[in-house]
């Protein structure tokens, strides 16, 4: 059993980020924010990869880091190959934090750095990462990144940062946030303006700058939402859904016309 004034400083914890335990997740808005990606329109130009660095303050992987298995992207493309030379075929499927429901990596977090808040993102609070880097092992796609050095650019790459995003610093963990300071803008404007937000009002870096729109972002509680209908899409799959995490980003199958329907049955 847990200690009653863990349990109480945890509480108060969660209460001070505007996250009650057993809290629904729909929050006061009702929002549930979630992707869809389709790799039918993905050409693996890695646009999206560039906008988020620029976005998010990301530090520039630099050749030795890259070597050294150090370097950091919040996205990522991954490309592999179906069929045989000369008939092989490339695949492009972008990958970034899921913000699963039941994410792997808030359970193990012992200082609650990362958090499941009202709207379902899958929060990382900076200033309180010790680095242990336990929430990266419970990570099953490896979308968590460590600092291992204070982030650097070189003149005058360091006048383009983005002063809404905080910059990271040695020793914590960072990833994908959904670009939450849009989130956070949108909200603000719908609310400056007295109307709701509507469906696009947000878009985070990577699907504004993806040239065949193979991104979607959205509000899945909004049934009306271009998200909400995609996700039911006939070719709809979520990566490594059997593993329970539950995670907010729908892909959608690449079709190909050329593909070849099994003729046998399988027994």
């Amino acid at each position: 059993m847990s200690n009653p004034h863990e349990t109480a400083a945890l509480a108060a914890t969660l209460e001070g980020n505007g996250a009650l335990i057993g809290e629904d997740e729909g929050g006061s808005d009702g929002h549930r924010w979630g992707m869809v990606v389709d790799a039918d329109l993905c050409t693996g130009c890695q646009a999206c990869v560039v906008s988020c660095y620029a976005e998010n303050n990301i530090a520039i992987s630099e050749e030795d880091r890259i070597t050294g298995g150090r370097a950091k992207t919040w996205i990522r493309i991954e490309r592999y190959w179906e069929g045989e030379f000369p008939h092989a075929k490339a695949r492009f499927v972008p990958v970034l934090c899921q913000h699963c429901d039941n994410a792997g990596c808030e359970t193990v977090c012992p200082v609650w750095a990362t958090y499941h808040n009202d709207e379902g993102l899958n929060v990382q609070v900076y200033n309180r990462c010790v680095g242990t880097r336990f929430c990266a092992n419970g990570c099953v796609y490896s979308a968590r990144y460590f600092n291992f050095w204070d982030a650097e650019w070189p003149t005058p790459l360091d006048y383009q940062l983005n002063p809404d995003v905080t910059v990271r610093t040695k020793g914590i963990i960072e990833k994908c946030t959904f670009c939450v300071q849009r989130i956070q803008r949108a909200k603000t404007e719908a609310n400056r303006d007295n109307r709701e937000l509507a469906d696009g009002d947000v878009q985070p870096a990577c699907v504004q700058s993806c040239p065949t729109s193979a991104l979607v972002f959205g509000d899945l509680h909004d049934a009306e939402s271009q998200v909400a209908q995609a996700v039911h899409s006939e070719r709809g799959f979520r990566l490594l859904e059997n593993s329970g995490f539950e995670p907010a980003v729908t892909y959608l199958a690449k079709i190909d016309p050329h593909a070849k329907e099994a003729t046998t049955a399988h027994e």
